[in-house]
């Protein structure tokens, strides 16, 4: 049957209508992908397995669906509209589903491979019935050819514009049902373009419906993004806002309030002077224990701002660099009432500048070497963040230090992450660094571990504190370094490199077992 007209004006125009639709399906399905590889790793960590299963799953339910298209053989138009607004729904929706199905069922990997199974399954059927409604007008090469560069096209172009749109602070809620609009589109043109061949009141209700119901959801997906993640957080969510690195959160109540990365938590506002001073201090203490002149301080990471109140508690620190990844962390540091109380205005000190940059990258950039480096970087909870403790990071860093530098690391935990931790202080070795491992307790976090590390032999700092501190006196300070038994180094001996990344492995597997 021949389902365009013959009319040759009208010929072109729904042709080219009809090939302009493969570039909106390949725009939106690529961006489902996305969204969902997003949304687990947020959700459950390990990135590149995310991705892997996320998309191993997708191209396998987008095969079976171009499988299964060769059982329609009637009413193509129908069915081709229905698809897509199937696909506008279930895809447009999908991130929503996925954050709430998180907070209420057990088994979250079961809904998870069924939102990527159906919505593999209708972006599989789309191009094949495209094909086949566009056939009798267009030879199989040219048709062929056409279909396919605009689908690899729209690819490109939903790929491009997840950052950008992300990067506006769009959110996974309201990127997921604005392209779920665009299948709706895609479905008005099919509805528009053949009208006279379909029951066109019954399929123009339908899709008025469904574009009603996803224009309702981008017009309330803020309220929407409130709900999913107030089921993920003890606390009432007090600032929520995605940013093209991560999705940060502060939840909290009263005066007390928590920061989430990606889900994970940085800090407890309750206790978060434990962590900080003994990430901070020690390596402070140590350097001025052998030179008691000025000094300079880079702090990677920690764009929170707590690092750095420690270090400008020291009247003889002239100048410190921040380098954090995330912009809007920085800007968030320097303007939210609750941060800058907790870090006492830190980031406006006249002795702070802050780059906004990847550490990895931005050290290379650096040509005066610091005296003390604090580096408070996530957990390598996955690859991206595997690399700032490679052994090739820290062979970098070298670049920036003079031989009498003090470098503090925070390292995850010696008692829940063993392995992990140290595998780290063996990178360090490995890079041919002096270390110091020490630990404290945080009640947030359990007992956490740091490792101090130079180039030249390390002596712990042994003086009295010289500035006003909450948890860290002299005695503690010297406790920090003892290690019960079952803290201690396993037998097996780890380095990260770029190559391996066996740190990210070993970290995920040691929070696998302490959680079990």
């Amino acid at each position: 049957m021949n389902f365009l007209q013959h009319d040759p004006k009208k010929i072109s125009i729904r042709k080219l209508l009809l090939l302009a639709s493969a570039f909106f399906i390949a725009a939106s399905g690529l961006v489902y992908e996305l969204i969902v590889g997003a949304l687990s790793s947020y959700l459950l960590g390990d990135s590149v397995t995310q991705f892997s299963l996320t998309i191993g799953i997708y191209m396998f339910a987008m095969g079976l669906g171009s499988y299964l298209s060769r059982f329609l053989v009637k009413r193509l138009v129908e069915n081709f509209i229905l698809m897509e607004l199937s696909l506008g729904l279930i895809g447009g929706f999908a991130a929503f589903f996925l954050f709430i199905s998180f907070s209420y069922v057990g088994n979250f990997h079961i809904v998870l491979f069924l939102v990527l199974t159906m919505t593999g399954v209708l972006v599989g059927l789309e191009i094949p019935i495209l094909i086949r409604i566009l056939k009798q007008n267009l030879s199989l090469r040219e048709l062929v050819a056409k279909v396919l560069a605009l689908d690899y096209l729209g690819a490109l172009a939903g790929a491009l514009s997840v950052p950008f749109l992300l990067g506006l602070q769009t959110g996974l809620i309201r990127l997921s049902l604005i392209f779920g609009l665009l299948n709706i589109f895609v479905a008005w043109l099919g509805i528009v373009l053949f009208r006279k061949r379909i029951h066109y009141r019954f399929y123009s209700l339908l899709a008025f419906f469904c574009t009603l119901l996803v224009l309702w959801g981008i017009l309330f997906s803020k309220k929407l993004e409130r709900i999913s993640e107030s089921k993920l957080y003890a606390d009432p969510v007090i600032f929520a806002k995605q940013t093209p690195y991560q999705r940060i959160v502060l939840t909290g109540k009263s005066n007390h309030f928590t920061l989430f990365l990606n889900s994970h938590l940085q800090f407890d506002s309750a206790d978060e002077y434990r962590y900080h001073e003994a990430l901070v201090h020690p390596a402070v203490l140590s350097f001025l224990q052998a030179s008691e002149k000025k000094f300079t301080a880079l702090v990677l990471g920690g764009g929170d701002g707590l690092a750095m109140r420690e270090l400008l508690k020291y009247k003889n620190l002239s100048k410190a660099l921040l380098i954090d990844l995330d912009p809007e962390m920085t800007h968030l540091a320097k303007a939210n009432p609750l941060l800058r109380k907790q870090n006492n205005n830190a980031l406006h000190d006249k002795r702070v500048s802050i780059l906004n940059a990847d550490a990895f990258v931005a050290i290379d950039e650096i040509h005066k070497p610091y005296d003390v480096v604090i580096i408070d970087f996530p957990d390598p909870s996955n690859y991206s963040l595997g690399k700032l403790y490679s052994k090739q990071m820290f062979l970098k860093l070298k670049k920036i230090l003079k031989p009498q530098s003090i470098i503090s690391i925070q390292s995850t935990s010696p008692l829940f992450a063993r392995r992990s931790f140290w595998c780290i202080v063996d990178t360090l070795k490995a890079a041919g660094y002096s270390t110091k491992p020490y630990h404290a307790y945080v009640p947030s976090f359990g007992e956490w571990g740091f490792v101090m590390f130079s180039l030249k032999p390390i002596q712990v700092p042994l003086a009295p504190l010289p500035i006003k501190t909450k948890f860290l006196n002299q005695t503690t300070l010297a406790n920090l370094f003892e290690f019960p038994l079952d803290m201690q180094r396993p037998k097996q001996r780890h380095v990260q490199t770029l190559n391996s990344q066996i740190l990210v492995r070993l970290y995920n597997e040691d929070w696998e077992e302490a959680v079990r």
